[in-house]
């Protein structure tokens, strides 16, 4: 193995990170709350999955929350302003090689719920209702799509949704966003919130390759009569490729390709299974079954991209829309930071394809420096007044 002679510090981890945000959130100088000084704090929070709140009462030298939120929120105020500089955020450091590449990439988009337990009203446009997850109906949404390359796992895009839009304009908002970037759009792995009529249309009208999980309606297996509608995919004992055309409430049709793959194995106990995948998919001619299924599981890269974002989300208990829509996004930054410094400056250059060191850094250490450095900037509280006398010694 080469001999290495750089190193990597939490001093060099900050200012990367400041050199990520600021050019493009450019937060503004508020009074002595610059706008460095507004990303160290975020980052403190982030780096503790903490609030505001405790972040501020922590460091002894920051400034407090007020003076902090009096800086930070009325830099806040327009939603789109916010959404344009946070998605030119995750294009500004893309690699050089991807920005310039002419190859056809490989493109993941979900939508994730982030849940809200406040009061609200029923009809507030941008609280998004959805099935029940953790215990409520309400949420605030937020989409994203997601490069899948190998070793450069970056968000590319980011947006939030309200409940007056619909799965389609979110998802013609993000690939507009993309496109934007000068990347060229190749498969797109969505999620079976996507599998509809309106946007399996609009994807074969933009001339859109996809390929995703197919939600299957009509009666079960066990159904006395038999199954039907696409429920006979799930029913069919071989795997295979077919056609079918889906049609929803408004008699509106899209016809799609599918394929099933019939799995059998063993779970934990021995017991032999079976299970049923059907996907549907538009604009590809796979030749092997197993090809469609592993190709769809580098999907779940995207459920990872927000578990770690859920390691550095700053928490808080406001219902400002585009404050939290700014604490998503800075998570979602901070993991690009994490998948940038992994490609560029942690990978072992090989013949070939380069060599990713994952365990040299890994999220949570890299949340660690960037504390390290809030408490240098800082410092920490370290004394408490209290109305009663301190005794010198634990009372016997």
């Amino acid at each position: 193995m080469r001999q290495s002679t750089n190193t990597l510090t939490p001093a060099q981890v900050y200012r990367f990170a400041v050199e990520f945000c600021q050019p493009h959130l450019k937060f503004r100088t508020v009074g002595k709350v610059t706008g460095e000084v507004i990303l160290s704090v975020l980052f403190a929070a982030a780096a503790r999955i903490s609030s505001i709140h405790e972040t501020c009462g922590r460091l002894a030298k920051a400034p407090c929350e007020e003076t902090f939120t009096a800086a930070l929120y009325p830099q806040l105020t327009d939603v789109n302003a916010i959404k344009r500089r946070v998605n030119t955020a995750f294009a500004g450091h893309l690699p050089r090689a991807i920005r310039r590449g002419q190859r056809p990439l490989t493109i993941a988009a979900d939508l994730t719920l982030l849940a809200y337990y406040g009061k609200h009203s029923l009809d507030d446009p941008q609280i998004y209702r959805s099935q029940a997850k953790r215990g409520t109906n309400s949420f605030f949404a937020y989409a994203t799509v997601y490069l899948v390359l190998h070793g450069q796992r970056f968000t590319l895009a980011m947006a939030p949704v309200t409940r007056s839009e619909s799965v389609k304009q979110v998802l013609q908002e993000l690939l507009t966003l993309v496109t934007k970037m000068g990347l060229k759009i190749g498969l797109l792995l969505l999620d079976r919130g996507f599998c509809s009529v309106e946007v399996i249309r609009y994807l074969q009208q933009a001339r859109r390759p996809f390929l995703m999980p197919m939600v299957c309606h009509g009666r079960k297996a066990d159904h006395p009569l038999g199954p039907s509608a696409s429920n006979v995919f799930k029913a069919m004992k071989k795997s295979g490729f077919y056609e079918y055309t889906i049609q929803n409430g408004k008699k509106d049709k899209a016809t799609v390709s599918v394929c099933v793959k019939r799995a059998r194995y063993k779970n934990k106990h021995g017991k032999r299974k079976c299970e049923t995948w059907v996907y549907a998919y538009w604009g590809i001619k796979p030749k092997q079954v197993d090809w469609v299924k592993d190709t769809y599981r580098r999907r779940f890269g995207i459920e990872t991209s927000y578990r770690q974002m859920n390691q550095c989300r700053i928490r808080t208990t406001t219902k400002k829309f585009h404050v939290r829509f700014l604490y998503a996004a800075i998570g979602l930054l901070l993991r690009n930071l994490w998948v940038w410094l992994h490609h560029l400056v942690l990978s072992s250059p090989r013949r070939g394809c380069r060599k990713y060191n994952w365990e040299l850094l890994r999220v949570e250490r890299m949340l660690i420096w960037l504390e390290e450095v809030a408490r240098i900037l800082y410092g920490l509280v370290d004394t408490i007044a209290t109305e009663r006398n301190v005794p010198e010694s634990v009372p016997s």
